[in-house]
């Protein structure tokens, strides 16, 4: 598979000690030629440990890492040892890591979460293990990230984020990470040589917040110009993030070329031939070249050759055709396909096609133009409706198990849980299973460390899990030891939030408080579920649970960023039951009920804007000053400010945000969206709807996009560090939705 390809590196440890080692674990094979042979060990385990001593400090000197060669049945971890130093196998550094990383969850009993922590209960001597444990990946493509990850979840971030979400990344055992940022450069230089200028070029690509939807011919232009320092810097950028992926044993999925172009491209360029793409949402999409025309596999091999210079190399390589409402026009879909996997093969030969499975892509026609088994499919609705064959829909196309639990990095807690632990060991099992692989696909990673551990493990279980006995597990490890409240909390979220069933959603239902303000406001972004997928209470009696954890279990970052988000959503839920009420008292023309509802409203939007302040990941002033921080210039500051926010907000000009439904897509529970755009928002109609009860007139409307438009453009500074205590206010939350005084809840 594509990681053994490049893992191969130097290592210090002497012949006698790998010749003994190599043949330590049944069915890994003795080095080929005895000891003298085994001077050339697997690969190099010092990524490994620089990733440990980054998450473990001076504790990572009681690992040992031992690299062994990857057998034919693909990748394995294996621990043992006595108190204090502990032994970790594995066939990459990333394995290592996973193997490391299982030890802390099921022998040291902590948790290193995506977000969240408990670390700190890690005894001074670490202790040993029972025996041997070994683990194998069930899998050989365990892979990561949605396209749109790098838009949601924070398109300004520098490389030690990055580097520490694939340390975490790792950990979890996955080895196939979607590598987008800088994806602009090979376009860039490659279409100088076809009749583009700089500048033009400048222009067509979008701000960094945008450019996932360009990369998928959605869009172009938005949030630009970009600069050529930010093109450069970017680009860097991507270059350090593979790097460190490519160290660990792990595979950069880079950006592939289908054709996209900008427009007047056939008029430059005699013999190319291209099919206007139309609008999506509202934007214009650029044209696409057809591959079968003379002229695209030069391009290809431009873009190739550019980003190879800077990113380096790799073979899986990401793209779609016709992604959401593309046209082939006068174009044979298969021919075209085969045409982009030729040259893909023409500058990486044996290069593997990563396509996502969403809608109705890839299609049959699709597939049968390109060699299959050179094709993986990242099937994004696996657990999302039922009656799904994927066998027989892709003809036997190798896919991953995958799941979108999360879409616009919504700050909503849930998934279907119980869909991935029935059907990913359901599919595996089948006779003709073609599935290969896992494939973790929010929009936006880094916000429900529950959903992001179960769904990793499924590729390391070497059967079902057992969701119930996962869950009480899960709650003991993340607080860094046994609690009953803890245990009584997660039983209450496993039957709560993450009890989602296939049919039609694969994330839970967002908040009104985040919603366009209308009485009848069923969700806050036009795609997200429209009424609750589980009872609210569920989500109530945790947070009760959690407030009676043990105080000594309470210090952790794992429980109070749990403790946090756990009364957030409780709190964000009760925005179900008010709105109804409050839709009630207004159409009984009962002005106190109405207002005494109102205020009811607006004190808990005051307390969750409270409430979220009291989290760093909730802070959108460290968003903005990520995105200003880019900047060369002031204009190229405000430019960059405004892409960040029109991403949470408008999304776009009026005609995407309002007509083709974008606007509040990525809506969040935020410091400074609640309290400057959300709560004002919320307030300005409530009294608008006041006014009209008084005077007996109908309400004034108002201009919602005008009023997000001119907050997307403002330039208000936001907090970047919390403030608050998360304990406190998570009480002051369940007091209020008991109705009884924070003191009482002990």
């Amino acid at each position: 598979m594509g990681s053994r390809l490049i893992r191969r590196c130097r290592t210090t440890f002497t012949v006698a000690v790998l010749a003994v080692l190599a043949t330590a674990v049944p069915g890994v094979p003795a080095p080929p030629g005895g000891a003298a042979s085994a001077a050339a060990p697997a690969f190099d385990p010092g990524p490994a440990r620089a990733a440990l001593e980054r998450l473990l400090a001076s504790r990572a000197a009681q690992f040992t890492l031992v690299p062994v060669e990857e057998p034919d049945s693909g990748d394995y971890f294996s621990i043992s040892g006595t108190a204090g130093e502990i032994e970790v196998r594995g066939t990459s550094p990333a394995t290592l890591l996973t193997g490391a990383g299982w030890y802390l969850e099921r022998v040291a009993g902590v948790d290193v979460g995506w977000p969240g922590d408990s670390l700190g209960r890690l005894p001074a001597v670490l202790p040993a293990v029972s025996g041997t444990v070994t683990r194998s990946a069930a899998v050989p493509h365990r892979y990561a990230l949605n396209d749109t990850d790098e838009g949601y979840s924070g398109p300004y971030r520098d490389f030690a984020a990055y580097q520490r979400d694939i340390d975490l990344m790792a950990l979890h055992g996955v080895n196939e990470v979607f590598v987008p940022t800088g994806a602009e450069y090979p376009y860039y230089r490659a279409l100088q040589e076809f009749g583009y200028d700089a500048a033009e070029l400048r222009a067509w690509i979008p701000g960094p917040a945008h450019q996932a939807w360009w990369l998928l011919q959605n869009m172009s232009a938005f949030g630009g110009p970009v600069s050529e320092r930010l093109i450069e810097d970017r680009a860097a950028l991507g270059s350090r993030i593979a790097g460190h992926l490519r160290a660990l044993g792990m595979t950069p999925v880079l950006p592939g070329f289908f054709g996209t172009v900008p427009p007047g491209f056939a008029d430059r360029n005699p013999g190319a031939a291209t099919v206007p793409q139309g609008k999506w949402v509202g934007f214009a999409r650029p044209d696409w070249l057809d591959p079968t025309g003379p002229v695209f596999g030069e391009l290809a091999a431009a873009y190739y050759r550019a980003q190879r210079q800077r990113f380096g190399d790799t073979d899986l390589f990401k793209m779609d055709l016709l992604h959401e409402g593309g046209t082939a026009g006068p174009v044979d879909v298969a021919r075209a396909a085969g045409a982009v996997q030729r040259a893909l093969d023409t500058a990486h030969p044996g290069a593997t096609w990563v396509m996502l499975g969403w809608q109705k892509n890839p299609s049959p026609a699709l597939l049968s133009g390109v060699d299959r088994d050179r094709v993986l499919i990242v099937d994004g609705l696996s657990d999302r409706y039922d009656g799904l064959d994927r066998e027989a829909a892709w003809g036997g196309t190798p896919y991953a198990f995958g799941t979108i639990p999360n879409f616009g990095g919504h700050t909503t807690l849930g998934a279907n849980t119980g869909v991935w632990t029935d059907r990913f060991p359901t599919w595996l099992a089948r006779p003709d299973s073609a599935l290969r692989g896992i494939a973790y696909l929010p929009e936006g990673t880094g916000g429900d460390p529950a959903a992001f551990d179960l769904f990793t493990e499924l590729a390391w279980e070497p059967g079902p899990v057992d969701q119930g006995a996962w869950f009480a597990a899960y709650a003991a490890r993340r607080y860094g030891g046994a609690d009953p409240h803890a245990a009584a909390a997660w039983e209450q979220l496993r039957l709560g939030p993450y009890s989602g069933a296939a049919g039609t959603w694969s994330e839970p239902q967002d908040s009104l408080f985040t919603a366009r303000p209308s009485l009848t406001a069923a969700s806050a972004a036009r795609w997200s579920p429209t009424a609750m997928r589980y009872g609210a209470g569920t989500v109530e009696r945790a947070l009760a649970e959690l407030l009676r954890v043990a105080p000594a279990l309470r210090s952790s970052g794992a429980y109070r960023s749990d403790l946090l988000d756990v009364a957030r959503q409780a709190l964000t839920n009760r925005s179900r039951v008010l709105l109804p009420r409050i839709r009630s008292a207004y159409d009984a023309k009962d002005l106190e009920g109405f207002r005494a509802l109102v205020r009811e409203w607006n004190a808990d939007e005051e307390l969750l804007g409270r409430l979220v302040a009291a989290d760093r990941r909730f802070l959108l002033g460290r968003w903005l000053a990520d995105a200003r921080s880019w900047g060369a210039d002031a204009a190229e500051r405000d430019r960059l400010e405004y892409d960040a926010r029109a991403i949470l907000t408008t999304w776009a000009d009026r005609g995407p945000s309002e007509t083709g439904g974008l606007r509040d897509y990525a809506n969040r529970e935020w410091d400074g969206l609640v309290r400057d755009v959300y709560a004002p928002r919320w307030a300005a109609y409530f009294a608008g709807l006041d006014t009209a009860l008084v005077r007996g007139t109908a309400p004034t409307a108002i201009d919602w996009f005008a009023r997000d438009d001119a907050w997307a453009h403002g330039r208000q500074t936001y907090p970047t560090a919390p403030t608050g205590d998360p304990v406190a206010l998570a009480g002051e939350v369940a007091a209020a939705l008991s109705g009884t005084s924070p003191a009482g809840l002990g």
